[in-house]
């Protein structure tokens, strides 16, 4: 695999973000509170997520969006600021991954990615795992309960970091530590932090700032 040429030393921030459509998005949470209440909770998620990237990068903050970037919620997040909108690639979620880091890792010198489910990854987590990049470390992840993870940063791309994972199982973070060693990088995982797909979880949730109104009146349903 040959050497990606690198063009700027800074840390590029990346996200997934799919369009708050109703019976497309949380629905595993949607079987208990309805479609129309799941893509709220997955509206405010994923501008909550937006934001504490644009605190911690605000020059280099990129939106990946699925279906694509033309709908109106997309423009929302990104109105007055400095906020790129890509259109993720196709495939499988490994393929989507895999790409935007490839595509980000030609530009920059490090990148970090992370979804809209785990509101709480903080300003700071982002900010800690950067600077692990920056300090030299090859990868660093933010681990999740449910035995994924929640962000994923790298300072190189090798795309066997991202093929034949079982995605959205408890097996992602043990088999993304066996792809980095055989790799050979040297990587930090960070504190674990919790991400929102059960009703269970809107309890935490509301626990948040900015989403108590939100939780609470899911809960009152």
């Amino acid at each position: 695999m040959g050497t990606i040429r690198r063009m700027r030393d800074s840390v590029c921030m990346l996200l997934f973000a799919k369009a708050p459509v109703p019976g497309t998005v949380k629905t595993r949470l949607a079987k208990s509170i309805g479609d129309a209440a799941a893509a709220g909770v997955y509206r405010a998620m994923a501008r909550h997520c937006i934001d504490i990237a644009y605190a911690a990068f605000s020059d280099d903050v990129e939106v990946w969006c699925t279906p694509d970037r033309r709908h109106p919620f997309f423009d929302e997040c990104a109105a007055g600021r400095t906020i790129s909108l890509r259109d993720q690639a196709q495939g499988g979620l490994g393929e989507r991954m895999g790409h935007a880091f490839k595509d980000a890792l030609e530009r920059v010198s490090s990148a970090l990615l992370m979804g809209t489910d785990v509101p709480s990854i903080s300003t700071e987590d982002l900010r800690a795992a950067a600077r692990s990049l920056q300090a030299g470390k090859d990868a660093v992840m933010i681990p999740t309960e449910d035995g994924g993870y929640g962000l994923i940063g790298l300072r190189a791309y090798d795309e066997r970091a991202f093929i034949d994972i079982d995605w959205g199982t408890p097996d992602v973070m043990s088999q993304t530590r066996q792809r980095f060693s055989a790799i050979g990088w040297d990587w930090l995982e960070l504190p674990v932090r919790w991400d929102v797909d059960e009703p269970r979880d809107l309890a935490r949730l509301a626990n948040l700032p900015g989403f108590a109104a939100i939780a609470g009146a899911i809960n009152k349903r």
